[in-house]
């Protein structure tokens, strides 16, 4: 479920914590390794903006490697399947579903990390009682972010395995800007080989990846080739990478959110800039012209619209003077979904 984006995260340096935070980060510590070594099936939905997907899964951990399978249950059939670092996608005709519009950012975008969240320093851990979701006996769990370049979160683990089973991804007015909850769950080791295999017929849409893990900070330099960024948020660091042979690209994480950077050529200036939101994903355009070169930087990622603005303006271009579009930043939502859609296969 989460599949796409393990995060280059690391155990960071504990600020003080009370009784009730630091029995918030012993369950945290739980939530990475049971979202792999935990086998289940069931039913979730998750809601981004107007948008709500259903999907069937079938995730089986076998002591070596994760094996996952999700099927589209409204809209145009669909199917995506994970055996260890390989994913096949099977999408419906005519792109009335997109990967990226059906896989849960925030908390499960980063589920395969094994790494300690880093919810001691760059967001506050808090227990909010227990509950009950699809039948399993749960605790609740308040990340509240420590700034305003990151989103806040409420987690519902499994009180036996710590898997999670319901999130909620909030801005800093506390709205919900996706979610995510399963509606029947049945976590079993009986998980059938059929459960795993692809089952669509006349597949109109295949595609075939492999999951990277994140490059070492020391290979950032090297990947930037002739540009670098001035400013990041605190604990954002290198994380998997997705590819692009047209777009140079580079990703960071902090453990629960995730943004990637991309710079590609571009044959004219003449488009909007800004940001734009769908959920808890934010796009930001910032046409530029750099060294007779005419370059498009976008941000993306499960971030507020005040980051990606950041991280889009603290490009610099080595030894060139970059002078900024003064595009139409109302008009930027026209070609936003279109933007996340491209770059939802490669997350």
């Amino acid at each position: 479920m989460g599949l796409w984006m393990p995060a280059a995260t690391r155990a960071t340096e504990a600020q003080p914590q009370t009784a009730n935070s630091a029995e918030a980060v012993q369950w945290l510590q739980r939530l990475g390794p049971a979202m792999n070594m935990t086998s289940y099936r069931g039913v979730f939905v998750y809601g981004r903006g107007q948008q709500v997907h259903s999907m069937q899964v079938a995730h089986r951990y076998n002591g070596s490697m994760v094996e996952e399978r999700l099927v589209i249950q409204d809209g145009g059939s669909g199917e995506i399947v994970r055996r260890d670092m390989e994913v096949v996608c099977v999408l419906p005709a005519r792109d009335t579903v997109t990967l990226d519009s059906i896989i849960p950012s925030g908390p499960l975008a980063d589920s395969f990390s094994d790494q300690l969240l880093p919810a001691t320093l760059w967001y506050q851990a808090q227990m909010l009682g227990e509950g009950r979701v699809a039948g399993y006996a749960v605790v609740k769990i308040a990340l509240n972010a420590n700034d305003p370049y990151r989103y806040s979160y409420r987690l519902w683990l499994e009180k036996d395995t710590g898997l999670l089973v319901k999130s909620q991804t909030r801005n800093a007015d506390d709205q919900i800007l996706e979610h995510f909850q399963f509606t029947s769950l049945d976590i079993t080791d009986d998980i059938a080989d059929s459960e795993l295999q692809i089952a669509t017929a006349n597949k109109h849409q295949t595609s075939t990846f492999s999951l990277e893990s994140g490059s070492p900070a020391t290979e950032l330099v090297t990947r930037l080739q002739g540009w670098s960024l001035d400013w990041l948020p605190a604990g954002f660091e290198p994380a998997a990478t997705p590819r692009s042979d047209k777009r140079q690209v580079i990703a960071f994480s902090d453990g629960l959110a995730a943004f990637s950077v991309f710079v590609e050529d571009i044959a004219s200036l003449d488009m909007p800039t800004g940001a734009s939101r769908i959920g808890a994903t934010t796009v930001y355009l910032r046409p530029v012209q750099s060294d007779g070169r005419q370059v498009l930087i976008s941000v993306v990622g499960e971030v507020p619209p005040i980051t990606a603005r950041k991280v889009a303006e603290s490009v610099r271009f080595d030894g060139a003077t970059v002078d900024s579009s003064s595009g139409d930043s109302a008009n930027v939502d026209n070609g936003t979904s279109s933007l996340i859609e491209r770059q939802g296969a490669s997350r």
